[in-house]
């Protein structure tokens, strides 16, 4: 099978070459795909693409034009991908669902050590010959607390690596891992008692329309004055206007940050002989307690090995025709929409404020019924004959409280 592998470096090739053992013809573009070079893919029954690439609904028709019928993402998340378009249009998307979560816990952690022992001026300094400790003053991550927000498979191990620190954990995530409460005393929690309560909050979401930019101004108030921000998701869950601003109040004390928002253009390529034009990560690169990496946190010999290995089982299940967990064009099955997965107490930010406010709106309500009633029981005192009558009756409470009280 032909297939064009864009946004291609030489460690990719090096992997998926090793894993692909000549079985099929992989064309290796540098470039990323986007709508002025998705017609280098013509006549190629499969594209390979990375985190960056722009699979569009206009691309994805040029992709249809020139006879691809795959596209094999070289990630978990696919929101580059716009995947109804893709149904559409008959081209199967798959994808990697889980590479090497070690690996991305593991550099979360590692940016949370570097900013607070000050590892990397340590390390500059020391190169000048400047052996002076002051201003390397860091705390200790035993006894702090950590949010964890994004339970899945990167913020468990995180979460496993945070308990071994001796850290109080709270959780937030829509679905809630039993192993983690009962083995490693997480606590899911209200976004906003995270936000409230967290030394460090370390970011492990996927990028939806319901979590684009949680992390604003609204929720940045809500944090710890000092607080330590750690995201190693994607880009735009983290509004970096707003990290700045609160990064300029002392509000946020520590940001590490390994994705960006505008990051594509500039992360995996080397621009050091070139002006950076976008204005606000260059701002956000002058502040001393910020760490930006590249996009690097997956990088490590088992996750690139993982990522070939499963493209290359991607490739065969496509030509076998076969449904797999990988495949994001997939019909959902009878058994997966039977059982649905057990859900916190508190889906989202949202739903948990309309929640709240329907929950106001009804106690209100209430509220009214009974003094009206009060009234009523005064005015009619002595026409009442029996303690059963039913003007004496309260309102019945609101689903929501019933709910509520349910799950508490």
């Amino acid at each position: 099978m032909k297939i064009a592998v864009f946004s291609c470096k030489p460690y990719d090739k090096k992997f998926l070459t090793s894993w692909n053992k000549d079985k099929h013809e992989l064309i290796y573009i540098s470039e990323s795909l986007h709508e002025g070079t998705a017609s280098l893919a013509k006549d190629y029954v499969g594209i390979c693409i990375f985190v960056n690439d722009i699979a569009d609904r206009k691309v994805l028709e040029i992709l249809k034009e020139g006879k691809t019928r795959l596209i094999l993402l070289r990630c978990s998340g696919y929101d580059n991908v716009d995947i109804k378009a893709a149904k559409e249009l008959g081209i199967k998307v798959y994808r990697v669902p889980q590479y090497s979560p070690n690996a991305v816990a593991e550099h979360a952690v590692g940016l949370m050590m570097t900013l607070n022992r000050k590892i990397h001026k340590a390390y500059n300094r020391v190169r000048e010959q400047n052996f002076s400790i002051d201003g390397l003053l860091g705390f200790n991550v035993a006894g702090k607390t950590v949010g964890v927000m994004g339970t899945g498979a990167i913020g468990a191990v995180l979460t496993k690596i945070m308990h071994g620190f001796g850290c109080k954990l709270l959780g937030y995530d829509i679905f809630q891992n039993k192993d983690l409460v009962k083995n490693f005393g997480l606590e899911y929690v209200e976004m906003d008692r995270l936000f409230a309560e967290s030394d460090i909050i370390s970011v492990h979401l996927p990028l939806t329309d319901d979590t684009k930019y949680i992390i604003n101004d609204e929720n940045i108030a809500k944090m710890k004055d000092g607080v330590m921000l750690i995201n190693t998701s994607r880009g735009a869950l983290l509004n970096t206007d707003a990290a700045i601003k609160g990064l300029k109040k002392q509000k946020i004390g520590y940001l590490a940050i390994d994705v960006y928002e505008g990051e594509q253009g500039i992360f995996f390529e080397d621009l050091e002989n070139d002006i950076i034009v976008d204005d606000t990560l260059r701002r956000l690169l002058t502040y001393p307690n910020v760490i930006v990496t590249p996009h690097q946190a997956f990088f490590t010999k088992e996750a690139l090995d993982e990522i070939a290995k499963v493209t290359m089982e991607n490739i065969k299940a496509f030509e076998a025709g076969k449904e797999t967990k990988s495949e994001l064009t997939k019909e959902q099955s009878k058994d997966e929409k039977a059982q649905p997965k057990e859900k916190s107490k508190e889906p989202t930010a949202d739903k948990q404020k309309e929640k709240d406010t329907d929950k106001e709106k009804e106690k209100d309500k209430e509220k009214d019924k009974d003094k009206g009633k009060a009234n009523d029981k005064e005015k009619d005192a002595p026409k009442i004959k029996s303690p059963q009558d039913p003007k004496l009756k309260t309102g019945s409470k609101s689903k929501d409280e019933s709910k509520s009280q349910q799950a508490s």
